[in-house]
């Protein structure tokens, strides 16, 4: 008989629906229920891509006798992280205090009043190099809580306590300067791996924000080494096997230093972010190799996460049917020489064995090969590389594909309408436009309502029931930003300025300029999250920061451009101490310094050649978080636009930055060069 979750829209919920153990989802009945008979929670927090979250749930949550167990002596709760980052945040702070380290599946154990005591990730079935068994942990904590209750209650007060004294340091409230953005720098130089490109040892994860501040700094300032770091790290990551060589998208990190063994998962957010970040350094430096990544990862995205109302599913999971009903991690994307040979015979195998560095002993696990593009001298027939990757990548689609979290979240789709209106726009690519402007409809339709507030989620055309929080807001407003500027369409502008209203309103600190990442009229949990550090993604605070500076820049608008400028205190405090955990920030911080500016592109009509091509040129300029408008003169689409007449009756391109214009230009090679000092 199916469980509370079956009601739900989370597909990692869903999972569990039929699970022997009564899971609660998130919600005031479940702790009433705890106080009525007087028994803790079990909190697990997951995910649906999560492979040890699998694991666990096959090992213990489907087990009859742990389920029994759960039963009789706990209220058993199971989170969605991604619909309910709050919840998420506020619990992995209080493992990663107690323990040092954290990870999902998440397994907290709480008082009726949902205070933490007692915490956990992963637990196996039988005790494991020194892990207790979960079933262990169980009896553990029901004679805990049975014989030492005052003892437990008293515990949970304190961490309580301890967390609510985690103050975050907020600088002075004003942004970073040339000295703090040239000490990140310095600090990034000495993580860097020359020899293999990204920061640190492994895990290796996807630098994207790191990058995009290394773009920025490398435009503002002319320093080669931020560009050096930047192409170089994108080039290894793009060779590797984090990369996905046959169907394009990138993994969701590497388990080694050079790339080649991801965990092969893939997140929309960082196909999002990094398809944007490819595009970026296409548009710094030509490179042909980050044309071909981003348009892949966008055709990626459009083909394996597009659902059905438009909007982008969450995730793919890294495991897979490996053709014999076991599921295994990678199965779908991994090869074996032998296998090469079943597709495209003898003599072509050898060719792809060698072109994607395929091996006998196998660079994965049990003889089989992630496929890469190690670098190699000579000749490569072009053609020939083409035609195998197409059979290989139709064979591959014949086998049984990775599950797919069908989840729309908000955030993760401003990120994605942001990339694909770029990139769309950079390369000559309609589609992509249209399919951000398609995920952006959906989001104004079915996520904001008539107060413009965000719901987080939605899955198969239903809205979820939990309120966005700052990220959602501020990566949406992100991505309608990007989409107004590419369209000329007014509108985006429009509902961006609703979702930064909420910002100003609801998300910010009045006093300090802080910002916390659920509403001030949230649901109230232990603690009122507040994370600045940008991790797998920007933090609602430094996504926040980008597009309140945006937003001031296309309408003028000091409140929201004294929000952007007081939030970035934390990275002048963060930014020179811990450079690679602030890099959207330290972006931000770029775009301030350089204005940033604001470009007003005029012509007759939005089809006239001149208007186009001007307004491209514009759009391909690398000045740090520069504004484009576009439209007729006068018209009210954009007040950029206002005042600003054709020049001889010819289109013309309005730069200005810090209330100082430069002289308009008719001239595609001048606008150039302006957005390019």
């Amino acid at each position: 008989m199916p469980n509370r979750l079956a009601h739900e829209t989370s597909p990692y919920l869903l999972q569990h629906a039929d699970n022997p153990v009564d899971w609660w989802p998130w919600s005031g009945e479940a702790f009433d229920e705890a106080r009525k008979r007087n028994v803790p929670v079990l909190l697990s927090i997951g995910y649906s891509s999560c492979h040890w979250c699998h694991v666990m749930a096959h090992e213990s949550f489907e087990d009859q006798e742990t389920a029994e167990y759960l039963n009789a002596h706990y209220v058993s709760v199971k989170v969605d992280r991604e619909e309910r980052p709050d919840v998420d945040a506020v619990y992995m702070e209080a493992v990663q205090a107690a323990t040092g380290q954290g990870g999902w599946p998440m397994t907290v154990f709480l008082t009726p009043d949902a205070e933490p005591f007692y915490f956990g990730t992963y637990f196996p079935p039988a005790p494991r190099q020194g892990m207790p068994s979960f079933r262990q942990v169980l009896q553990g904590v029901h004679q805990a809580w049975g014989e030492r209750r005052d003892e437990v209650t008293e515990v949970a007060g304190k961490i309580v306590r301890d967390l609510a004294g985690r103050e975050i340091s907020y600088g002075d409230a004003q942004t970073p300067g040339e000295e703090e953005l040239a000490q990140a720098l310095l600090g990034l130089t000495r993580e860097y791996d020359p020899q293999r490109g990204g920061f640190g040892g492994a895990p290796k994860f996807p630098p994207s924000m790191v990058l995009e501040f290394l773009l920025r700094h490398h435009a503002r300032t002319g320093a080669e080494g931020a560009l050096q770091m930047a192409s170089d790290t994108c080039e290894r990551m793009a060779r590797g096997g984090i990369y996905d060589q046959l169907g394009g998208g990138f993994a969701r990190y590497s388990v080694d230093r050079d790339w080649v063994v991801p965990h092969f998962e893939k997140m929309l957010y960082d196909n999002a972010l990094l398809c944007r970040v490819y595009a970026h350094l296409w548009r710094a430096t030509g490179s042909e190799l980050a044309r071909r990544v981003a348009l892949e990862t966008a055709d990626f995205m459009v083909r394996e996460l597009r659902t059905n109302e438009g909007g982008f599913a969450s995730a793919l999971d890294a495991d897979s049917d490996d053709g014999t009903g076991k599921h295994v991690e990678g199965a779908y994307y991994v090869w074996t020489p032998e296998q090469l040979r079943d597709v495209l015979g003898e003599q072509d195998a050898e060719l792809a064995a060698q072109h994607f560095g395929v091996t006998e002993e196998g660079t994965f696990e049990e003889g089989a090969s992630v496929l890469q593009l190690p670098a190699r001298d000579g000749f490569v027939d072009a053609g020939k590389v083409a035609s195998i990757r197409e059979r290989l990548l139709a064979a591959r689609s014949e086998r049984p594909a990775p599950g797919r979290d069908d989840k729309v979240v908000a955030a993760w789709n401003g990120l994605a309408i942001a990339a694909l209106a770029e990139t769309g726009a950079y390369f000559g690519r309609p589609d992509l436009v249209e399919a951000a402007v398609a995920a952006a409809d959906l989001l104004v339709r079915l996520h904001l309502d008539e107060q413009a507030r965000l719901t987080r989620t939605s899955k198969d055309g239903h809205a979820g029931a939990n309120a966005g929080v700052l990220e959602d807001y501020a990566d949406v407003a992100e991505g309608f930003l990007a989409l107004a500027s590419v369209t000329a369409e007014g509108v985006w502008l429009e509902f961006a300025g609703f979702l930064l209203d909420h910002v100003l309103a609801r998300f910010t600190d009045t006093e300090s300029g802080a910002m916390f990442d659920t509403a001030a009229d949230a649901e109230r949990l232990i603690r009122r999250p507040q994370d600045p550090t940008d991790n797998a993604a920007p933090s609602g605070w430094s996504a926040a920061a980008g597009a309140l500076l945006s937003y001031a820049a296309h309408t003028g608008s000091e409140p929201h451009r004294t929000a952007a400028e007081r939030a970035l205190g934390v990275v002048k405090a963060l930014g020179p101490r811990v450079p690679r955990f602030i890099g959207w920030g330290l972006a931000v911080a770029e775009a301030v310094l350089d204005g940033p500016r604001e470009v007003a592109v005029v012509g007759p009509s939005l089809g006239d050649e001149g208007t186009r091509i001007l307004h491209r040129t514009a759009l391909l300029g690398t000045a740090p978080g520069a504004v484009v408008a576009v439209g007729v003169p006068e018209s009210e689409e954009f007040p950029l636009l206002s005042d600003r007449p054709l020049v001889g009756g010819e289109p013309a391109a309005y730069v200005c930055r810090n209330f100082t214009c430069d002289a308009p230009t008719t001239e595609v090679e001048r606008l150039r060069a302006v957005l390019s000092d």
